[in-house]
């Protein structure tokens, strides 16, 4: 078993897509029509044919429910993985990134929190 597609909900698909390419540098890897919403998915573009994040519209009471819930309370919807915690930090800070917690060292990781602008907190981490 494999882990082809995650999500993270989201406001506005497309504002979510130009963070989660332009400032975050994550590729769009589908793009296509779902109904009244669309289908996106974009990938790291150091592994493209790994796994892909859905950018999942937040179209019902219940996602928008979670969705709250979990940002008050200070919850990373998800966490992605960088090499230099530090250089990565600085460098979404000059994009305009705003973070919640400054990279923190707990045990043998390294982790910062920011807010992705579409209704979610997202961790990265790096492991020593």
């Amino acid at each position: 078993m494999k882990i082809k597609i995650t999500s993270v909900f989201v406001e506005d698909q497309e504002k979510a897509l130009r963070f989660y390419t332009d400032v975050l540098g994550f590729v769009k890897k589908t793009d296509m029509p779902a109904g009244d919403y669309k289908w996106i998915t974009v990938v790291s573009p150091e592994e493209p044919d790994s796994v892909e994040l859905l950018l999942e519209p937040n179209n019902n009471p219940a996602a928008k429910t979670y969705q709250k819930a979990i940002y008050d309370e200070g919850v990373p919807t998800t966490s992605f993985t960088v090499d230099d915690i530090q250089q990565e930090y600085e460098r979404l800070k000059k994009r305009g990134v705003e973070f919640t917690e400054e990279p923190t060292e707990v045990g043998p990781v390294t982790f910062a929190i920011f807010d992705d602008t579409c209704g979610n907190l997202i961790q990265i981490s790096q492991e020593k």
